[in-house]
């Protein structure tokens, strides 16, 4: 029998296409539907709903809604959007986001590695001059977030031959890594790392948690990649921090306001490169294949998969 499983969006008319075109694809046997295609009697049956940036007015369509299944990984907005809803929140687990992911902190550890934005800053100014370039093993790597995609990320970095430290909230073992918690943790954590890699989520505990007091602990002449949430970040302090020498440059993909507004002095500045929100792109065919299982799996047995803890906020 076929079910009607609404697909409730805020994207471009081209993403939404894209999207419900893969979709399709991957869940066959069913129909996947727009909110203003869906009849009366098909919002009061859904049970479940393929949502990505919704609006709250929109999910209340669906009476009867039990759980939705995210096509993003980030999903701090959704639960802020739904505080008084009652129905479960799945967010994208795609181990290809995570190889996704561990590729982009690979690659940007790798330019603050080796020195890139100096050697762009000579490049500018026509200044032939090398530097000395320290082995991997004698560079700090600070990993904030073990989860998913920080486990990914910490040991993509050890098969490159990097010294690394990771912190999350709870203890958590990674092969290689030197795992720290709680606040002591986060402190031993910070004054170790000669790059700093973000990849929290954004809860009430971690907002503002990079400060002006916490990037203190970094050793002079620091970096930062913050590839999480732009709510994690003190700006004004990143920036006071960068101007008065303390730390060297900053990574930037994620940003309180997206897209950055054009009078933002992060555009400018030397010591910051502005990346889009790029850095972990949700891949379509192989998310479209995580909802089509996650759906199918509900529908013949009843399973809903694990969901986001409404307290913890992940």
């Amino acid at each position: 029998m076929r079910t009607a499983i609404p697909f409730v969006a805020q994207l471009s008319e081209a993403e939404e296409k894209a999207w419900l075109q893969v979709l399709r694809t991957a869940l066959s046997e069913h129909d996947i539907v727009r909110l203003d295609a869906l009849t009366a009697a098909q919002r009061e049956a859904a049970k479940v709903a393929i949502v990505a940036n919704p609006a709250p007015t929109q999910l209340a369509a669906f009476p009867n809604l039990l759980w939705v299944q995210s096509l993003w990984a980030g999903v701090e907005r959704l639960l802020v959007k739904t505080q008084e809803a009652d129905f479960a929140i799945v967010r994208m687990t795609d181990p290809q986001l995570a190889n996704t992911m561990a590729e982009a902190v690979l690659a940007w550890t790798l330019y603050l590695h080796r020195d890139m934005p100096r050697y762009r800053a000579q490049q500018l100014t026509q200044q032939w001059q090398q530097h000395p370039l320290p082995l991997p093993s004698e560079r700090n790597i600070g990993l904030l977030g073990l989860g998913h995609l920080g486990k990914s990320a910490a040991q993509t970095l050890v098969h490159h031959g990097f010294t690394v430290y990771g912190w999350s909230r709870s203890q958590t073992a990674v092969d290689g890594v030197e795992t720290l918690c709680g606040d002591r943790g986060l402190a031993d954590v910070l004054r170790q790392s000669h790059i700093l890699i973000c990849l929290l989520p954004s809860t009430r505990k971690t907002c503002g948690l990079l400060n002006h007091q916490t990037l203190a602990l970094l050793p002079p002449d620091a970096a930062l990649i913050n590839f999480a949430r732009g709510s994690i970040l003190d700006t004004d302090a990143l920036l006071d921090h960068l101007n008065n020498g303390h730390l060297s440059h900053a990574v930037l993909d994620v940003f309180d306001e997206e897209p950055l507004p054009p009078q933002s002095p992060l555009w400018s500045h030397a010591n910051i490169t502005v990346l889009p929100h790029i850095a972990a792109p949700t891949h379509k065919q192989t998310a479209s294949l995580i909802v089509a299982n996650n759906i199918r799996q509900f529908l013949t047995q009843g399973k809903i998969p694990a969901s986001v803890d409404r307290t913890l906020g992940y």
